[in-house]
């Protein structure tokens, strides 16, 4: 996401570059461009305006600093207004125990699947969460929520044969703390469209069950639809905060800019994946150095300290100092690496990505997938001496891995690489290698 909009932007602020000072021509020159990128970006009319004239009145007579250049500081005035626009602060969940979180939405937003995330998260947190399924309509969305419960080891509220969505969410709020759970996330129905029954019937449950939060869950891939449905939410509802869904799409990502503004509630989580950890917390400004193109270390480097293990990464620390580091020590770091996410995604949090030298390379995720298997498919004598790995050892493993020999020849010149530069390195004082 982002990818076409931070692209248009770039190129804006490239033009200023040779250009000696700011002034109000070229201020407005600039401008009228960004404007022009935001409303093919999808971001909402009235948003876009009012994001231009601030940045304008704020761009025009500002001193710049010797060092850098004017388009350097457009880029400075784009990004504050960016993380203006966003929010300014994070504003992460952080409910008291006892509460109960209630998710709403249209149908396909993703509330059954973000339901088990949020419950993974909490989780994480010292939290014992319960999903209630309050979606008697659509066809197996309770046995989809039963099977994402069981998958990641949360209890799911047995509902009885009761299809009034409100008479479940009071009786499993009625008999959680009883049963030692001390927070609720309540998975509400929702409908192709809004309509009146589908209100009323959220109303409802927030009169009798009183939720400490309601999360409205937009899809990001619908652009300014998704941003009507957010203000139809907050209008008739009332919300608490915003989870915006498949922000690791190819969206132009206009509604996770126009949200906030669009409803004045905060944009609290986002959804980066399909998998169960791909749920993160929303911060303005790392949202807003991606979408410039600088990147996001802050992101890269949480992600690896929850994935990497660190006694593991203290073994081969050691391993690499005494010069033996073996293939399944490399299966190993494959492994973590690839627990870190997809690698197109972590390149993109790298600083200077699609303004550097890495715009337009594509990360092959496959040749970490084939080498896993190549790896995999040794004997454990193999992997610690690669050097008796023949011929027909090499047809083995090629048989037992879904590859050629050819594959297998250039992992192994890969390795003996990698050797040769861990020993050079290992001269040189402590290696963390690579994310130790």
């Amino acid at each position: 996401m982002f990818e076409d909009l931070r692209d248009r932007l770039n190129a804006t602020f490239k033009r200023m570059l040779g250009q000696g000072k700011l002034n109000e021509k070229n201020i407005s020159d600039a401008l009228r461009e960004v404007r022009k990128v935001l409303l093919e970006a999808d971001v909402n009319y009235k948003v876009a305006k009012e994001f231009v004239a601030k940045a304008e009145q704020e761009a025009i007579g500002r001193e710049i600093t010797r060092s850098i250049t004017p388009g350097q500081e457009m880029i400075k005035v784009i990004y504050d207004k960016l993380v203006e626009l966003l929010g300014k602060e994070p504003s992460p969940l952080r409910p008291p125990k006892g509460s109960k979180i209630m998710l709403v939405g249209l149908q396909g937003s993703g509330k059954t699947t973000t339901a088990g995330k949020l419950a993974k998260w909490f989780s994480s947190q010292g939290f014992k969460p319960l999903l209630v399924p309050a979606d008697p309509y659509r066809p197996a969305a309770v046995d989809q929520l039963q099977i994402i419960g069981k998958s990641l080891g949360v209890e799911v509220y047995a509902a009885t044969q009761d299809r009034d969505p409100v008479k479940v969410c009071q009786k499993a709020a009625g008999w959680a703390l009883s049963a030692g759970f001390d927070l609720l996330i309540l998975d509400t129905a929702g409908r192709l469209h809004i309509d009146e029954r589908m209100m009323e019937q959220l109303r409802q449950i927030k009169k009798k069950v009183s939720p400490e939060e309601i999360l409205l869950l937009a899809d990001a891939m619908t652009g300014q639809e998704a941003v009507r449905v957010a203000e139809e939410f907050e209008t008739q509802l009332g919300i608490d905060g915003i989870i915006l869904t498949k922000l690791d799409g190819d969206a132009q990502g206009g509604a996770a800019l126009s949200m906030r503004a669009a409803t004045g509630r905060p944009i609290r989580m986002v959804g980066v994946g399909e998998k169960p950890e791909d749920l993160e917390v929303f911060y303005p400004d790392r949202m807003a150095s991606r979408i410039l193109g600088m990147g996001d270390v802050v992101s890269l480097v949480e992600k690896a300290q929850a994935a990497v293990d660190q006694e593991q990464a203290k073994k081969i620390e050691a391993k690499l100092l005494q010069h033996e580091f073996t293939l399944q020590d490399f299966l190993d770091q494959i492994k973590q690496v690839r627990k870190l996410g997809p690698l197109q995604s972590l390149v993109e949090l790298i600083p200077g990505w699609g303004r550097g030298r890495l715009r337009g390379a594509e990360v092959d995720e496959r040749e970490l997938v084939k080498a896993e298997a190549i790896i995999g498919s040794m004997t454990p004598l193999e992997r610690r001496k690669p050097h008796l790995i023949d011929g027909s050892r090499k047809k083995r493993i090629a048989r037992g891995s879904g590859t050629a020999v050819q594959d297998i020849n250039r992992l192994l010149k890969e390795f003996v690489m990698i050797e040769k530069m861990v020993k050079r390195m290992g001269k040189k004082g402590p290696i963390r290698f690579p994310f130790g």
